[in-house]
């Protein structure tokens, strides 16, 4: 998944995994400059 916002880039090291346990994913989110909130509208859930 690639998301540009203009006038910053983040490069995230995102692991292969099934399942990315809960804190890293929220380390994730919150480094690509996202809140968690944005992250799960843009998910659509």
């Amino acid at each position: 998944m690639e998301s540009v916002k203009e006038g910053s880039s983040a490069t995230l090291s995102v692991p292969d995994h099934k399942e990315v346990a809960r804190g890293t994913l929220r380390r994730l989110i919150l480094a690509s400059g996202l809140t968690v909130e944005a992250s799960v509208d843009l998910l659509g859930k």
